[in-house]
């Protein structure tokens, strides 16, 4: 019950910080681009709930938007991460021999390269393209969900009844559907938030350094750059993105299913 309770808030968490970044700046009139600068630093007040930027920016608009943007991207390059990952650790248990060498050889390969730096060397390739990040964080991810689903699989493959399948002539659809899906889902459905809280993560450490979206997109770690000369005269333009993401952090690492839930899908 308290693992169900655990995930209720996580989803809860998540579900209005979705809703106030989609929802949010159309609700009270702010645009996250428009500037005054006669209004720089302002503190918060009932027309800026979160108070303004350098640029006399609303920091709540510039929030739903860097959320949306972490939100829709760390959600994508898992989902990507977690079906070629997937998929290649089913073919690998599957067809064994030189196939799984030469997956595993280059799941190897990727292993050993630091994960920021394929984020990096993606980034480099398109500046400031969503889609290079995308990439990037796909690839920085798939070879755990290609292991762990290869893992998992071995054992059903080989068991007593996939093999009772095989001899009644049942194809290779019946074997995914009702021995391979069942004992796939409950882990690939751990590492999915997993994999989106570090893409949230990683994605704010290259806004952090300047190699993410660029402005005047807003991104957490971007914010948190230009927030930082200010921190002093305007604390609330730091507190803000740091708060926001320990929170978006906080939804997808309590979402995640537990030993329970693990037991209950068996």
């Amino acid at each position: 019950m308290s693992t169900l309770k655990t995930r209720h808030a996580g989803v809860a968490l998540l579900a209005a910080l979705a809703l106030a970044a989609a929802l949010g700046p159309t609700l009270v009139g702010l645009d996250p681009a428009a500037q005054q600068l006669s209004r720089s630093l302002m503190p918060p007040s009932a027309a800026d709930p979160l108070g303004t930027d350098l640029f006399g920016r609303s920091v709540l608009a510039r929030l739903a938007e860097a959320a949306q943007l972490s939100l829709q991207l760390a959600v994508l390059s898992a989902l990507g991460a977690l079906a070629v990952g997937t998929l290649l650790g089913v073919l690998a248990a599957w067809r064994g021999g030189a196939v799984a060498q030469g997956l595993g050889m280059l799941a190897d390969a990727a292993q050993a390269t630091p994960g920021l730096l394929l984020v990096l060397l993606c980034a480099a390739l398109a500046p400031g393209q969503l889609w290079a990040l995308y990439l990037g964080l796909a690839l920085a991810q798939w070879v755990e969900c290609y292991r762990v689903a290869r893992a998992v699989a071995q054992p059903v493959l080989a068991g007593s009844a996939v093999e009772a399948a095989r001899l009644l002539g049942l194809g290779r659809g019946h074997v995914l559907r009702h021995h391979l899906g069942p004992a796939l889902l409950p882990v690939l459905g751990r590492l999915l938030p997993l994999g989106a809280a570090q893409a949230v993560l990683s994605l704010a450490a290259l806004g952090f350094i300047g190699v993410g979206p660029q402005p005047p997109r807003a991104e957490l770690g971007l914010l948190m750059t230009e927030a930082l000369p200010h921190y002093a005269e305007a604390p609330w333009l730091l507190a803000a993105p740091v708060a926001l993401l320990a929170c978006l952090v906080l939804g997808l690492w309590l979402i995640q299913p537990g030993k329970e839930a693990d037991d209950d899908n068996r």
